[in-house]
C-alpha cells in the first residue's frame, strides 16, 4: 500500500512538474507572439509611412512632367515659327542675286 502511495506521489509529482514545464513554455511563447505583433503593427506603421512619402514625392515628379510636358509643347509649337538655315540661305542667295544698284 506504502509502495503504492509513493508511486502515486511520485507520479503526481511528475505530472505538477510536466504542467509546470508546458505553462512556462505557454507563457514564452505567449510572451514571442506579443514581440511578434508588436513588431509587426511597427512595421506596418513604418512601411504606410514610407509608401505615403513615395506617393508624394511621385506626384511631385507628375506635376514636374506635366510642366516639362507643357514647355516642351510651347517651344515646339515657337520653333516651328522659326526660319530653317537652308531657308534663309536661300533667301539671302536670291536677295544678292537681285541688287539692282550694282
Amino acid at each position: 500500500m506504502e509502495g503504492e502511495q509513493l508511486d502515486y506521489n511520485q507520479a503526481y509529482g511528475d505530472f505538477n512538474v510536466k504542467l509546470r514545464e508546458i505553462e512556462e513554455r505557454q507563457r514564452n511563447l505567449k510572451d514571442q507572439l506579443v514581440l511578434i505583433s508588436q513588431n509587426l503593427i511597427e512595421t506596418k506603421e513604418e512601411t504606410s509611412k514610407k509608401f505615403l512619402e513615395i506617393k508624394k514625392d511621385v506626384e511631385i515628379l507628375n506635376q514636374g512632367m506635366k510642366k516639362v510636358k507643357t514647355f516642351l509643347e510651347m517651344i515646339s509649337e515657337e520653333l516651328s515659327k522659326f526660319a530653317r538655315r537652308e531657308d534663309l540661305e536661300i533667301l539671302s542667295k536670291q536677295a544678292k542675286m537681285f541688287q539692282p544698284l550694282k
